[in-house]
């Protein structure tokens, strides 16, 4: 077993340890390259908006490209927080314990700092 192993579950049963490198990536791994397409295109977004200010749209027009970026990041993000859940989540409150405990305040956290945003 390795340090990151070791660390990234010190609460794991040896049984639980075995099973530990199925498990060993992110939920968003399967999505990815759709993640990292969508990341690049909201980049070009930004990369828009900036040679708008530079060009002095219109305001609305600016606002509305604003918007949308806004729009395409919240997809994102609500993506990755599925993904959290689905995979992060269900695993440790399979697993119980602390870890559980641990994971579902963690996406408590990540859902209110998304509803405020």
């Amino acid at each position: 077993m390795t340090a990151t192993e070791s660390t990234a579950e010190p609460t794991a049963e040896p049984a639980a340890a075995a099973a530990a490198p199925e498990h060993a990536h992110h939920g968003y791994i399967s999505n990815q390259d759709n993640y990292l397409k969508r990341l690049r295109r909201i980049e070009g977004q930004a990369r828009g908006l900036q040679g708008m200010v530079s060009d002095e749209k219109y305001c609305i027009d600016i606002l509305t490209q604003i918007s949308a970026m806004t729009s395409a990041l919240q997809s994102v993000a609500l993506g990755l927080l599925d993904d959290h859940l689905n995979h992060c989540v269900r695993d440790a409150v399979a697993s119980g314990g602390a870890e559980a405990e641990a994971k579902l305040l963690e996406a408590s956290a990540a859902i209110a700092r998304l509803v405020r945003s």
